[in-house]
């Protein structure tokens, strides 16, 4: 699967060329990847199981154009440079939907969407990538795959096909999905930690797990405000750059807090912008599938696209 088949011998040069998907092949040491990847197999029942290395990149490829297991397909079946990128050879049969969406399967089971981005955003860190002149933490909601239940008087009821998706209320507005929480390096905008819950989840319960304590200030609005945090986060040595809210029957804001804020505000904000690209370019305003680990693993896969892309801009 390494080597050039007889039949790209025979293409002109530069045919099904993709200088960008070549450079992303370069960024990273796959047989690190590959090794977590080795109880997988695609096909344990009726097609061929393909190399497990080749099945990861092409769901990569899948968060990159936006495509579903069918045209996953029809894209590795007739596209070269998706081939080159996965390692298939030109005259090598690819995988059929069915095995993609086995193969997502097995991984979403075996638990190894969180462990691949880890390990991705690990290597990245190792070459420099990440500044760590600050964490951005945020949260954001996605809408589930399923109809949305009913809902009377506040109190939204569960689906009976997606019971994990919940409700929740922002904006005084009612949501039914998922939450995606990130940690964003301030300084290269690549994703350090992230964690993925049912939407009625407080975005300050994991906020605490996405600050890596290596960075040397913390950025969140006002929901992430908690004299604990505060506190733990001078104890570490970390600046404090969580904006300042009131508190119920405390004290209004004074003149410096509110400085504080619009001071904070704008490099904050910086979190907001992956998001966008999240849900304009990858397909998290709305999940594809149903169930919370499944959810999960289609987030990871998400942010370690979006890793890749963003470190190729960096050292293009």
């Amino acid at each position: 699967m390494t080597q050039s088949s007889f039949v790209e011998a025979l293409l002109a040069p530069g045919a099904g060329r993709n200088k960008r998907l070549e450079r992303i092949a370069t960024l990273i040491d796959w047989t690190a990847v590959e090794r977590l990847l080795a109880p997988l197999r695609s096909g344990e029942i009726g097609r061929k199981p393909y190399w497990a290395l080749a099945m990861f990149k092409a769901l990569v490829l899948q968060q990159w154009y936006g495509l579903s297991d069918p045209g996953l397909e029809e894209a590795l079946a007739d596209r070269l440079s998706f081939k080159r990128f996965c390692g298939f050879a030109m005259d090598e049969e690819t995988p059929d939907h069915s095995t993609i969406w086995r193969f997502r399967e097995a991984a979403t089971q075996a638990g190894l969407g969180e462990a691949l981005f880890d390990e991705i955003a690990r290597q990245f860190e190792a070459k420099g990538l990440m500044i760590k002149t600050g964490t951005l933490i945020d949260a954001s909601l996605t809408q589930a795959a399923v109809k949305t239940p009913p809902h009377e008087k506040g109190l939204g009821a569960a689906s009976e096909t997606d019971p994990d998706a919940a409700w929740t209320r922002k904006g005084g507005k009612s949501h039914f999905g998922y939450k995606g929480h990130i940690g964003v390096d301030l300084g290269s905008g690549l994703v350090r930690k992230r964690d993925f819950t049912p939407a009625n989840v407080n975005d300050t319960v994991v906020a605490d797990a996405l600050i890596c304590g290596d960075e040397k200030a913390v950025y969140a609005d006002k929901a992430y405000a908690s004299r604990a945090r505060r506190a733990w986060l001078r104890s570490a040595g970390v600046k404090d750059r969580i904006m300042h809210k009131s508190w119920g029957g405390g004290p209004p804001l004074t003149h410096w807090q509110k400085r504080m804020n619009a001071l904070i505000a704008p490099l904050r904000a910086g979190v907001e912008r992956v998001f966008g690209t999240l849900k304009r370019g990858y397909g998290l305003a709305r999940m594809r599938y149903r169930g919370l680990s499944r959810c999960a693993t289609a987030f990871d896969l998400m942010l370690i696209g979006y890793n890749l892309r963003r470190a190729e801009v960096l050292t293009r």
